[in-house]
C-alpha cells in the first residue's frame, strides 16, 4: 500500500469533488460532503490533515488509497 500524502482539507475536498461529492453544509471548520442520499463524508478544513484521518475519510467515501493518489496527481 502506498503512503498517503499529507494534504490540507481544501485539497481533499477538491479530490472528492472530482468523483461527484458536493458540499452539503458546514459547521465551524468541518465540511459535510455528500455523493448521493446514502454516502456522506465529513472533511475538516484544516491546513494539514493527518494520514490517519485521511484514511478514515477514504473509508467513509469508499475510495481506496491507490485510487485517491491517482486522483491527486
Amino acid at each position: 500500500m502506498p503512503q498517503l500524502p499529507v494534504l490540507s482539507g481544501k485539497e481533499i475536498i477538491k479530490v472528492l469533488e472530482q468523483i461527484g461529492y458536493f458540499q452539503k453544509k458546514q459547521r465551524g471548520s468541518h465540511i459535510r460532503m455528500e455523493h448521493d442520499e446514502f454516502r456522506s463524508v465529513t472533511v475538516p478544513n484544516y491546513p494539514m490533515v493527518s494520514r490517519g484521518l485521511l484514511r478514515k475519510i477514504l473509508r467513509d467515501a469508499e475510495l481506496s488509497p491507490e485510487e485517491f493518489i491517482k486522483l491527486v496527481k
